[in-house]
């Protein structure tokens, strides 16, 4: 799976319904509401990168409130229960 970070600026009047909605979309896994320069922060992952265009440009993009949005695409991923089954590899002896 492929990895997106996007950062989404959303009408401060509607930032549940907003997330709520962003939620709901095929390939998003995860909605945050968070403070500093964007609203709310969303995961997509999808198998392959031309399904970015489907669920941020044609689905994110479109959903009321949603005001201005920010894509970064995960080169790597990494994680402690990753790193932990890494280095557990051929170890059950």
């Amino acid at each position: 799976m492929i990895s997106a970070i996007v950062l989404i600026s959303a009408d401060v009047h509607r930032i549940p319904e907003v997330a709520q909605a962003i939620a709901e979309i095929d390939g998003i896994c995860e909605v945050y509401s968070v403070t500093g320069d964007v609203d709310l922060i969303a995961v997509a992952k999808v198998a392959r990168h031309e399904e970015f265009a489907d669920v941020i440009a044609d689905r994110l993009n479109k959903v009321e409130g949603v005001i201005d949005s920010r894509t970064h695409i995960a080169f790597r991923t990494y994680s402690k229960d990753d790193l932990g089954a890494a280095f557990a590899l051929g170890l059950d002896e």
